[in-house]
């Protein structure tokens, strides 16, 4: 038989306990629009208590994007099988599957948000942008890169946020079609790259050298083929 005596929560877990409630409301809507009396009440204490543990709506925020940043960094991690074109898919679902279920709290995460100009945000969002360019680099079994490899990877990164920023706005595009997309803009960038020096080329046929024929940058050639005849 239940007592109804609720369990005190400790200190830190109660922060965590904050941060899961401010990512929830994140989620759904961006965080300009989500008020501290909002987090309050989502977990059941008062407002006075809010800043208790975190000193404004703005540590508040840094905190949760520390946990959003982490676990979108994450989603570029993914088991080191199969072709590297199969494997840069399996990482753009993942990816996609963050943008879907945190739309508000990705674009506040990409752009600042309330925290604009913040050295944490921005070092959050660098972090998860250099993050994904150490996972790439394994999926190709690179540890030394040359210079026009570490550009076109880094600017393929800046290219997926933006895609996906625009993509969360009306969503137009089936979100298959765009991970794909995707994956045949970096084989594209890469032979591009590619064409310029032949330390890169050399590379990428190493890295594309178990593509299978039903793969995404097999794909790609069959469709450039096709649009140039």
């Amino acid at each position: 038989m239940s007592t109804g005596v609720r369990r005190r929560m400790g200190v830190e877990e109660r922060r965590q306990q904050l941060i899961g409630v401010a990512l929830d409301l994140f989620s759904h809507r961006s965080p300009d629009e989500v008020s501290i009396d909002e987090i309050a009440a989502a977990a059941g204490i008062s407002r006075p208590l809010v800043y208790h543990y975190f000193p404004g709506k703005l540590s508040l925020y840094e905190a949760a994007l520390q946990r959003a940043s982490d676990d979108l960094a994450g989603r570029f991690v993914v088991a080191q099988e199969g072709s590297l074109g199969g494997r840069l898919l399996r990482v753009m679902g993942r990816f996609f599957d963050f943008v879907d279920d945190h739309g508000p709290g990705f674009a506040a995460l990409m752009r600042g948000g309330p925290a604009v100009g913040s050295s944490t945000t921005n070092a959050l969002v660098d972090g998860v942008r250099h993050a994904a360019y150490l996972q790439i680099l394994s999926h190709m079994k690179v540890e030394q890169p040359p210079a026009r490899l570490e550009l076109m990877i880094r600017s393929w990164i800046s290219l997926v946020e933006s895609t996906a920023l625009i993509w969360l706005d009306g969503r137009r595009i089936p979100r298959a079609d765009l991970e794909r997309q995707l994956v045949h803009d970096f084989g594209a960038l890469a032979a591009v790259s590619a064409a310029y020096d032949d330390e890169l080329a050399a590379l990428l046929r190493e890295s594309l050298r178990n593509e299978p024929g039903d793969g995404p940058f097999t794909d790609l050639v069959v469709r450039l083929i096709a649009l140039a005849s």
